[in-house]
């Protein structure tokens, strides 16, 4: 009776031990960057992350065998499945609304701002289903945990440019001969909206309840200049699997607020405010980037501050936290912030009249008193083709060579596979480079026009990214200057106007076959079936007696 009450009692504690073990291998932080642009908006970066320490993607050689049971406390499981089925190694999904501003934004916090939806992966080779089989699997899982149409995103619009996604984390190596492939889509139509944010909050341990995540608020959200969500999941060598659900929005407090003045706070940006800490998150904070040649005041007091950011810990701070920053009346813009600015501005716009040719324009204006270099490319539907021998680069209106180097095209298969095109340039200091190549666009089958074809269709955005930066000679002041961080800079997507055919004549040919056949038919078929029988009425027979 003794012993018994003993294990009774050894019971509880072991599972508490178990459960306790369990949790330390999840780790989740959460945390909102807030800072205020030199034009006075407003952008806000919502960082949700959650560690699984010690863990390792999915052998693709094992995909035959059964997997072992998942069990989560806090990395999503409805995730968790689709990556352990698919084997993914590294998964990249953005879903954005608007056009991110490089010019007076700067770099985003997050790469992924590209128009549209963009889904890449890294998938190791070496399964009994091909790499394509299971991009396919892919995206149409996510499609369905996220309401969105990346079950569109096909071979049509699928691509492999494995020099500008480079993986984030450590690709791991479970053979000699295994290796890793890329793929890469993008859907410049598909915007974020409600339907995505739902899902996306329900992947959190705390959902929209308490933390951070109850400032997520979709009406002002969606209200923004330019808002979209992002899932990340790589491998990091020495730490685990690493997801990341993040979400940014660019707010104007100036076009709500009473005041001339970018003042805002948590209420005004979100109509919400922090309640309750997330009782599962090992970190939860809010940092501010205070400008640097304006005078203002913030409130509450910051937890601390260390240089131009001011840093909130929401488990310790008073609630409701509210954080406010008020700016004085003396005001000047540009206002002053973080110094990550472009190396060089893009303007992208496709010329011609017809819905036959065209040509596609790209003005880049090196604004650095040094070179630049930075990989283009330029990932097309095979409905737009690409004349390359008539690719032509000119500096400040003059025609150089040196410009262009490195090129790697892969010519489109109709109806089968797009267009990737990608090159090296070589910006000199201070110049503007104008890169320009003749187009032809497809006539399409009736049947593969999109249902608002007299709109057009939308083409994906290029994608730039800088490489190397150096100075041009010994007096250059930017000697010594360290390279440009590798980051991607998307321009605006592009819409293409092709031959479109009168879709109201073939209505109104069916509607009129479609009568004479009924007309037609309908007394054929009375003649056929109808009996005729005479029938004698009764005043005639009483006449005839």
């Amino acid at each position: 009776m003794h012993s018994t009450s003993k294990t009774l009692i050894l019971w509880p504690l072991t599972v508490l031990c178990l459960a306790a073990r369990v949790t330390g291998q999840e780790v989740f932080d959460e945390k909102l960057s807030l800072r205020t642009l030199q034009d006075g908006k407003v952008e806000s970066t919502f960082t949700f992350t959650t560690l699984l320490k010690g863990t390792l993607p999915r052998d693709p050689r094992t995909l035959d065998e059964e997997d072992l049971s998942q069990h989560y406390k806090l990395f999503p499981l409805a995730l968790g499945q689709i990556l352990r089925e698919y084997a993914i190694t590294e998964l990249h999904l953005n879903i954005n609304a608007g056009n991110w501003n490089y010019d007076r934004w700067g770099y985003p916090e997050e790469k992924g701002v590209g128009t549209g939806a963009e889904l890449w992966a890294w998938l190791g080779d070496g399964a009994t289903k091909t790499v394509d089989e299971r991009w396919r699997g892919l995206r149409n899982a996510l499609a369905g945990l996220f309401c969105a149409s990346l079950g569109s995103l096909d071979e049509l619009r699928t691509t492999s440019p494995a020099e500008t996604f480079t993986p984030e984390g450590t690709l791991p190596t479970w053979g000699d001969s295994l290796s890793h492939q890329l793929r890469h889509a993008s859907l410049p139509s598909e915007h974020v909206c409600t339907e995505n944010l739902t899902p996306f909050l329900k992947l959190l341990p705390c959902k929209s309840l308490s933390g951070i995540a109850t400032l997520l608020n979709p009406h002002r959200l969606f209200d923004a200049d330019w808002h979209g969500m992002g899932v990340h999941v790589l491998w990091r060598e020495e730490q685990g699997i690493e997801m990341r659900l993040t979400f940014q929005s660019v707010s104007d407090p100036l076009r709500s607020g009473l005041h001339k003045k970018p003042d805002w706070s948590m209420q005004s940006l979100f109509d919400r405010t922090i309640t309750r800490t997330c009782p599962v998150a090992r970190t939860s904070e809010i940092m501010v980037l205070l400008p640097q040649n304006a005078a203002y005041h913030i409130r509450p007091e910051p937890s601390s501050v260390s240089g131009s950011v001011a840093l909130y810990d929401v488990a310790s701070v008073e609630k409701p936290l509210n954080v406010d920053l008020l700016f004085h009346e003396s005001l000047t813009y540009p206002l002053e912030y973080r110094s990550d600015s472009v190396p060089f501005t893009v303007r992208r716009v496709l010329l011609g009249s017809t819905q036959t040719h065209g040509q596609l324009s790209v003005t880049i204006t090196n604004q650095k008193p040094y070179t630049v270099q930075a990989l283009y490319l330029e990932t097309m539907p095979w409905l737009v083709q690409f004349y390359l021998h008539t690719l032509q680069a000119k500096v400040d209106g003059v025609t150089q060579d040196g410009i262009i180097s490195n090129i790697t095209y892969i010519p489109p298969v109709a109806h089968s596979r797009p267009t990737t095109f990608q090159v090296l340039l070589t910006l000199p200091a201070q110049t503007t480079v104008h890169i320009t190549m003749d187009v032809t666009k497809a006539f399409l089958r009736y049947t593969e026009h999109l249902p608002d074809a007299q709109r057009g269709w939308d083409l994906p955005p290029a994608v730039f990214t800088p490489l190397e930066v150096g100075p041009l000679n010994l007096n250059d002041t930017n000697v010594g200057q360290k390279a440009e961080e590798k980051r991607r800079i998307y321009t605006s997507t592009l819409l293409v106007d092709l031959a479109t055919p009168d879709f109201s004549m073939p209505y109104n040919v069916i509607i009129f076959t479609c009568s004479v056949v009924a007309f037609i038919f309908g007394n054929v078929f009375n003649l056929l079936t109808r009996r005729f029988v005479v029938v004698r009425l009764e005043e005639d027979k009483g006449k005839k007696e």
